[in-house]
This record gives C-alpha cells, structure tokens and sequence, in this order.
C-alpha cells in the first residue's frame, strides 16, 4: 500500500470584479440600446436561458423581463440548451426552474418545446434550427455567460454567439451543428449560424455575463446584434483573464468533489485543469500538466448528467452511481463526443482510489505526490494540497497558507469528507 502524502489548505487571491446590483445594471445596460424603438407595446419577447449554473441567473434573467415589461412588452423565457435534461422539453423547463428560473419569481411564462423550425441552409449545406416558440416571437434577446470553451479554440467560443447556435437550436440544432464541426472549424460554423439567425430571427439584444474567478458576476454588458461578434471578441479576452487558476503547474493526482453541467459543459472546466488540448493528457502547452483525475460526485443540479465521466480517470463508484446513462449519453453523443460518456476505473472508497492511483504517477515516491484536491472548478480560491508544493506555496505572494500540514483525513472506512469541511 502507497504513503499518502501530508496536506495543507492554502488562499488563493483572484482579481474580484463584482456588479453589487444586478437589477439595476441589467436595467442600466438594456436602457443603453434604447430597444423602445425596436420593441412596440402588445410585442412579444422570448428571453433566453441556458443550462450552465450561472451566478445570479435567475436575478439577470428577471431584470431582462422586467426591463421588456416597462417597455409595455410581453415577455416569456425559452430554456435554450441542445440535448440537456434528456433531450425534452420537461427536463430542460426543470433545469432552469432549479436555479430559482421560474414563472412565479420571474412573472412570465416559460415556454419549453423541442420543436424547432428550420430557418435557412448554411453556406457549408446544413440546415439553421431555430426554437420554434422563439420564431413566433416579434423580439428574441439572447442571455449568456462569455467564457472560454472546454473544447474549443479561436476568438469566440462560449457566449451570445453560441447560444444562437447550441441554445436555440435545440436538440436537432445542436446535433447537425457538432457534426458540421467534425468538417469545419468551430469558428466558422458559429460564424455561419449565428449570422444566419441574426439576420432572419429577429434578435434585438444580447446581454452577455462575465464571471469573477469566485464564481460572482464580474461584468453585465448589453449587446446590439450588430456588435455581437466584435463585443464578443472583447469579453472573451476578459473572461481569460479573470478565469479560476490552479495555484500550481505540475499535478501528479487532482481530486475533485464535484462534476456536473451546471459546473461546466464538460463536468469540469477543462481550461482551469489543463485537459482542454488533450484527452486523458494536459496539451504540450498547457497549465497545469495534469496527469490523473479522481472524480468523487456529481452534483444534485446536473441531474443525473454525468457528461465528462469519461474525461477521468478514476471515480468513486458512489459517482458512477448518480449518472443516468441515458441522459448522459444523449448529451455527449449530440455534443460529437462519445468517449465523454464512458466509465472509468471506479471503487467504493477514497482509500481503493488512491491505492490504484498514486503507484501510476511515475518515479516519485507516493508520499511526496504533487496532490491537489478542489470542490469543483468554479471554486477554486480554497483547497487543498500536498506537501509536495509548500515550499513554493511559500514563496507565492497570491497565496495564503491558512492550515498547515497535517495527515490526509481518511475515515475508518476509507473515505474522505468533502473538501470545504476542511476550512
């Protein structure tokens, strides 16, 4: 049996950009693009909302609707997301409402269908799906977080741009839409979409999201159609640079507590543990150079969907046991990622976890394993780390540490407990 290594909790100190009144700045912001001239009294208006668990969702989505309402509009929600709660309209309405998204706390209707209309061709020879409530809508203002993709590079990734591509096109979108960029660039599929749709679906705003590196919002920019790929450009630059960091670059075992769509569209954020350029390997040139992944759960508001499963190496069987294959495997099978879906080695205890995994880590002696151990890659301003890294935790002036070495706290049944109970 290995040496298991000592741990100690360290601070991590991040940028920390916080919008204060998200109702008044989404209303600040919206009121900047003057849509009264656009959006007539009696209009409706379909709002979007996405599957991820965006901090404070719920409170931008309500200042859209409320902003639309002062307008004299009328405003509904559309759960805008690909194959996500099982490919049907009840498990994406329940996602939305689980992050507080609802009829009674927003004072609108959601209107959740799978049903889409096909819009146009693309130039490339597909199909342009577009949510069919969406379509009979007179205005669409598009919602989303702006960030770095888990799986793709270029100048826009994650945000408005995708939303139009992935969200609105629903399931039979979002299918055809992953093919064509097995053939194309992700760029220029999104290009090629998104600008379709902004010239025949009528959208009449964005209001795109940026988080802080503690999962806060950090910035609410109202967007014009017309300005939608060059804003997007920008904010992404700026999520790059407040996006979460692990405090260092060589990892021999990462433990994380927590997966799930709601963390990310890979379960984890591929970008802050290093695996977005490699699958089961961190890319060349990648920070951190991460070899082994321990997964110990998934999260409630994921449900069930255990997208990424496949992208670990080792989980707990009590993880594998929350997945719902069936959902899992829609979602990464329309996302073109099958391997997202498979199951990795898995034992009932912590102990079995690290008894299989810190043999493989190479020539270092168990005891001295470059070990870190998160809650998920939203929350990453505390966890824990081995003695393998206190010297340079030391010497790092971005990092506090607040409790010292002391033995990794496994039970007499071989487990740990989850990582924030150690603070």
């Amino acid at each position: 049996m290995p040496d298991y290594p000592d741990i100690f909790r360290i601070r991590q100190t991040f940028e920390r950009p916080v919008v204060g009144d998200i109702a008044a700045e989404v209303e600040a912001q919206l009121s900047s693009l003057s849509l009264g001239n656009k959006i007539q009294p009696g209009q409706t208006v379909a709002i979007t909302a996405g599957s991820r668990g965006i901090a404070n969702i719920h409170l931008v989505v309500k200042g859209i609707v409320d902003h639309v309402k002062s307008l004299g509009g009328s405003p509904f929600i559309v759960p805008a997301m690909g194959s996500h709660g099982g490919g049907t309209p009840e498990g994406q309405q329940g996602i939305i409402e689980g992050y507080g998204i609802t009829e009674d706390f927003c004072g609108c209707p959601i209107m959740a269908s799978m049903e889409t209309i096909i819009v146009c061709e693309a130039a490339e020879g597909f199909p342009v799906h577009f949510d069919k409530h969406a379509s009979e809508a007179d205005h669409v203002i598009v919602c989303g977080r702006v960030k770095p993709h888990t799986n793709f590079f270029g100048d826009i990734q994650s945000g408005l741009m995708k939303m139009m591509l992935i969200g609105l096109g629903k399931h039979n979108g979002a299918k055809i839409y992953h093919r064509a960029i097995k053939d194309y660039e992700f760029g220029q599929i999104v290009r090629s979409v998104g600008r379709e749709v902004l010239a025949k679906c009528s959208v009449v705003a964005g209001l795109a999201i940026v988080e802080n590196a503690y999962d806060e919002t950090g910035k609410l920019q109202a967007v014009a159609p017309e300005n939608f790929e060059e804003e997007e450009k920008e904010l992404l630059a700026l999520a790059r640079s407040w996006l979460p960091r692990l405090p260092f670059e060589q990892i021999d075992l990462l433990l994380i507590d927590q997966i799930g769509k709601n963390i990310s569209g890979t379960g984890f954020d591929t970008n802050v543990v290093g695996r977005k350029d490699g699958y089961h390997k961190s890319g060349p040139k990648e920070i951190p150079q991460t070899r082994l992944i321990g997964m110990r759960g998934l999260t409630e508001e994921t449900h069930g969907n255990g997208c990424g499963v496949g992208n670990v190496e080792f989980s707990l069987t009590r993880a594998i046991d929350q997945v719902d294959l069936k959902i899992t495997r829609i979602n990464c099978l329309t996302g073109g990622e099958a391997a997202g879906a498979a199951i990795p080695i898995h034992y009932p205890t912590d102990r079995e976890v690290l008894d299989s995994a810190l043999p493989l880590i190479g020539l270092t002696d168990s005891g001295n394993a470059k070990l870190m151990w998160i809650q998920d890659t939203l929350h990453v301003s505390e966890l824990e780390c081995s003695v393998a890294y206190l010297d340079e935790a030391r010497e790092k002036d971005n990092l506090e540490i607040i409790v010292e070495p002391r033995p990794l706290p496994l039970d007499e049944n071989g487990m740990l407990p989850e990582v924030n109970s150690l603070g």
